[in-house]
């Protein structure tokens, strides 16, 4: 289906073949395993050898239906559904490394991300070298004869800095390594890390792929080698399987992606242009402003879109502790929005990342990812937007 038809259709029509009972929105298999004809059809389906369904750990219609609408959303061969964006992570490195094996990565990347490589990959003996989203001359100087990935967000949690994804993927492939993009804030109704070159595009379905805040997901999306040879093996062993109660939310998420994302980005660059012109706010982060030092190169990774996330900065630069006080005190003035340290949800969220998405790295380490104390990071939803200008307004009119 997906060779003639645009994503915006595909995001509503790629899947699986209804069943006998001509069903219009896709069926829901609940059901933890599935039965044969005979004793030789499963064991010819257990060793892989024909076409069928096993066992809900590894594979169920379902999640399948989500898998085949995401791929070909984000235009690549395969991809394979995880419990939730973490454990797509966990996937991709249980699936590629080993010890002695070499990562270079981001360090802006998401907390969690670092903290995985760093502690739980390092005691296996794989050595992570983080260096800076922006810098090129970074990641090249990283390079070693052992490398064998690159992670980056594009953009980063919180600070909405941009990578240049094409140029990364050469030196990835220079290095004889694979490149993987976190494609979170983005999704592929903004960007399309694989045509820019990356190898793998890694997501938290709990965002904007489900889009209402209801269930944790993650997945992977890459070559029909990787994830049917690589990948699948390592979850049909470990199984860090998606339910498929939350394939098909997140799958009926993927219908209204596009127009979803269409009206947070457009709000959202009315809230960054708004809080620029706040005197309390001293830094507004926002790759759609000219002012967002990757702003150009954005526009054209984004389909000229800047996202749904603004993180800006109240400190005054007296000390941490009373920055952090200050950020507090903005959020704790809130009436309505949701403080909380997810995002994609249609319910505009706000919260302290040096306290909450990025509370368990040091302090060093904020400071190098440039998450101060003072910075407050919002995830505009689908309120209206003059409800939302004027509840910034408020919050941020302390003495």
């Amino acid at each position: 289906m997906k060779d003639h038809l645009h994503r915006d259709t595909l995001a509503v029509r790629e899947g699986l073949h209804a069943t006998h009972y001509g069903e219009n929105s896709e069926a829901l298999f609940l059901t933890s395993s599935f039965c044969h004809p005979d004793a030789a059809t499963a064991a010819r389906r257990f060793a892989g050898e024909e076409e069928g369904y096993v066992y809900s750990r590894f594979s169920n219609p379902t999640t399948t239906m989500m898998e085949r609408r995401l791929a070909a959303l984000e235009g690549t061969e395969a991809c394979i559904a995880t419990g939730s964006g973490m454990a797509a992570i966990l996937l991709l490195c249980m699936g590629l490394l080993k010890a002695g094996d070499h990562v270079i990565c981001s360090r802006s990347v998401f907390g969690s991300t670092i903290e995985l490589l760093q502690s739980e990959f390092g005691k296996f003996g794989v050595l992570t070298t983080f260096v800076s989203q922006t810098d090129v001359t970074e990641w090249k100087a990283a390079l070693q004869p052992t490398t064998r990935l690159l992670i980056a967000e594009s953009p980063t949690n919180p600070l909405t800095e941009v990578c240049d994804i094409a140029l990364l993927a050469e030196i990835a492939h220079g290095a004889g390594a694979l490149l993987a993009v976190d494609n979170c804030f983005a999704t592929p109704a903004l960007q399309l890390p694989a045509k820019l070159g990356a190898d793998i595009i890694i997501h938290s379905g709990t965002k904007y792929l489900d889009g209402q805040g209801r269930v944790i997901a993650g997945a992977l999306c890459a070559s029909n080698a990787l994830i049917d040879g690589v990948f699948t093996p390592v979850l049909r062993s470990a199984g860090m399987s998606l339910s498929p109660f939350n394939a098909w939310v997140v799958l009926k998420g993927l219908e209204t992606l596009q127009i979803r994302m269409q009206a947070q980005c457009a709000g959202a660059l009315r809230i960054a242009e708004f809080l620029s012109e706040q005197t309390g706010v001293r830094a507004v982060h926002y790759p759609g402003l000219s002012s967002h030092p990757q702003h150009e190169l954005a526009m054209r990774q984004q389909s000229g879109q800047g996202g749904a996330v603004v993180s800006f900065d109240v400190g005054r630069g007296e000390s941490a502790e009373q920055d952090r006080a200050r950020a507090f005190a903005v959020i704790d003035r809130t009436r309505f929005l949701s403080i909380t340290a997810n995002l994609g949800d249609t319910k505009t969220t706000i919260t302290h990342p040096a306290s909450t998405s990025h509370g368990r790295l040091s302090e060093v380490q904020r400071q190098a990812a440039g998450i101060t104390q003072g910075l407050i990071r919002v995830a505009v939803g689908l309120e209206y937007l003059d409800d939302l200008k004027a509840e910034l307004g408020q919050m941020l009119s302390l003495p």
